[in-house]
């Protein structure tokens, strides 16, 4: 079942801890980033294949942002337009501020579990998901507890 949360952030906050407040607030164990419009004065990501990060201090409008949302780690990449309409995109790092406003909406899907493990072929933890099974007795339970 997909359960939607939505909230506006304001000037001065910082997205990426946003989203994981957010997350360990509302316990989401499994989740993703339907939208976000917005925009920031200050963007810090890693691009593609980088190691070290790179920060914008600039007004960059929100284009997309989109990830996987886990209560450990939350896998969220970003695109912003500058004002000569360049996009850049990386993965979202602490330090990327909220100008005006972000409008922000969560999918979280209470059937599921999203964890992260190592995986030896890409040398990075990947997404994993489970299902949360929910616990219903048996018929013959049922029936007789409802002629009771």
């Amino acid at each position: 079942m997909i359960s939607p949360i939505a909230i506006r952030l304001e000037r001065g906050t910082d997205l990426k801890q946003a989203i994981q407040k957010l997350v360990h607030d509302r316990k989401v164990t499994a989740g993703t980033v339907a939208s976000c419009v917005g925009c920031l004065s200050q963007l810090q990501v890693r691009l593609a294949g980088a190691q070290q990060s790179l920060t914008l201090e600039e007004p960059l409008e929100i284009v997309s942002l989109m990830g996987t949302l886990t209560p450990a780690h939350q896998h969220i990449h970003i695109s912003v337009s500058k004002q000569n309409g360049e996009v850049i995109g990386g993965h979202l790092l602490n330090g990327s501020i909220i100008d005006t406003t972000a409008e922000l909406v969560i999918h979280s899907y209470t059937d599921l579990q999203f964890d992260r493990a190592f995986d030896p072929a890409t040398g990075y933890t990947e997404l994993t998901v489970s299902s949360i099974e929910t616990q219903i007795p048996p018929e013959s339970d049922l029936t007789s507890n409802l002629m009771r």
